[in-house]
């Protein structure tokens, strides 16, 4: 394996333990012989004519990487630039690469002598990685570290992908504050996290913290209207008020935002553009589903002559550059560790592969085996509402259930809150109390 060179790119969002991949990756590959070249800004540089190794490019040694496993953010900073066709991303369901983009890419890794890539991503820079090794037949090795703090990258054994676990452990540190807040204050919170997708991040900290109702993407059926998802949250309200307490706390996934229609019905909605970003998922921000629903529902309470404070706030961008939790830190040094081992296996091996522990023990997943038939995007994991976790989650929310409204006691209790008779009651929240899965009725409790 003498005079190899192994090019390391970060693509997508920040997310802790970025900077122990790298570390780890390079120490171990320059033990093997290999050089290390960084290059700046993910795909960014490399898959245009701009590109220049003196400014795009880093070659990395030990002493430059020894300690940088403690620290949050990327060395090599990162980029969501796309290599897909732009056009198919309009037009079409299944995605396809950008050719000359492409092209781009591997002239420029070529010219390195990079024959040995590192990418360090979620599904979308695992998309491009594919893209990248299946154009230089047979002549690039690709190895894929899972990066996310959506936890939603398909590993087996529900291993998690790093920087969910340091991104749940902040999120739950904050949440616990502001539920702090929101007892003393008597208001509610309405946090939006992010899970673009997949509702892994907001369940998990939500589990964590206690919050008072953690809604997700995949307990709702597709075009769900946001009045339902309005519903299930005053439904909460007037519960806890029942129960004696103004306040609550209540996690959203961002995700939340694709059940209530495509593109366009997301922009009549909004009244206003909802711009895509470079890979062609909506912009979540820029839907601002938390404060959607406090407006809605802050007119509900007030049509009742109801006064309720609500505050909407968004839980994402801090937890995405945090020093990595000690589980972190470890975990990225082993994926850097093996990725390298990787590198080095017979060439027999499929060509791009993502690196996973399972049981604490090297596993590679071909990246072939995760495409989404219907899309050519990399598979997600979701979160499975049937299971035994999301039952954990769901017994220690305060929401209304069916049982509420078949207590004659509780049924007449949350009609007064709500200033209907116990009939009217019924008929307005007997969906909101109904555990759907897929819009069907199911028992998961």
């Amino acid at each position: 394996m003498a005079n190899k060179r192994l090019g390391i790119i970060v693509g997508g969002g920040p997310a802790p333990g970025i900077n122990a991949v790298i570390g780890a990756a390079t120490i171990e590959a320059i033990n093997r012989g290999f050089e290390v070249i960084g290059f700046y800004e993910g795909f960014r540089w490399l898959c245009t004519d701009e590109f220049d190794p003196a400014r795009h490019s880093v070659q990395l040694d030990i002493p430059r990487v020894a300690r940088i496993h403690f620290n949050g953010g990327s060395i090599l900073r990162t980029s969501r630039t796309s290599l897909l066709d732009e056009g198919r991303l309009k037009a079409h369901t299944l995605v396809a690469p950008n050719a000359a983009k492409i092209a781009r890419v591997s002239d420029n890794l070529r010219q390195l002598g990079i024959d040995c890539l590192l990418t360090i991503g979620g599904d979308d820079t695992a998309l491009s990685a594919r893209f990248v090794c299946d154009s230089a037949d047979g002549e690039m090795r690709v190895v894929h570290v899972p990066k996310t703090i959506d936890n939603d990258l398909p590993l087996p054994h529900d291993v998690p992908t790093f920087g969910f676990s340091t991104a749940r452990y902040i999120g739950t540190q904050l949440v616990k504050n502001l539920m702090r807040d929101s007892n003393t204050t008597g208001r509610w919170y309405l946090i939006e996290t992010m899970g673009r997708r997949t509702g892994w991040l907001a369940m998990s900290i939500g589990m964590a913290a206690g919050a008072t109702i953690t809604l997700i993407p995949e307990e709702f059926a597709e075009r769900t209207r946001l009045q339902h998802v309005a519903d299930v949250l005053e439904g909460a309200m007037l519960k806890r008020r029942v129960m004696g307490r103004p306040d609550g706390v209540a996690l959203l996934a961002e995700g939340l935002a694709y059940q209530l229609g495509d593109r366009e019905e997301l922009e009549r909605l909004l009244g206003h553009e909802v711009p895509l970003d470079a890979v062609g998922h909506l912009r979540l921000s820029e839907v601002q589903l938390a404060e959607l629903l406090r407006t809605e529902l802050q007119n509900r309470f007030t049509a009742r002559g109801q006064s309720v404070s609500l505050v909407a706030h968004e839980l994402g961008y801090e937890l995405r550059s945090a020093d990595p939790t000690p589980y972190d830190m470890s975990y990225c040094r082993s994926l850097g560790y093996f990725s390298i081992q990787l590198l080095l296996t017979d060439y027999d091996a499929p060509s791009a592969v993502m690196v996973s522990l399972v049981n604490g023990n090297l596993q590679a997943i071909d990246m072939h085996d995760m495409i989404d038939p219907q899309t050519n995007r990399t598979r997600i994991r979701t979160v499975d509402v049937q299971s035994d976790i999301y039952r954990v989650a769901r017994a220690y929310m305060i929401r209304l259930e069916r049982a509420d409204l078949e207590n004659p006691a509780m049924l007449k209790s949350l009609a007064a809150q709500a200033k209907l008779s116990p009939e009217e009651f019924y008929e307005r929240f007997e969906r909101a109390a109904t555990r759907l899965i897929d819009g069907v009725p199911a028992d998961v409790s």
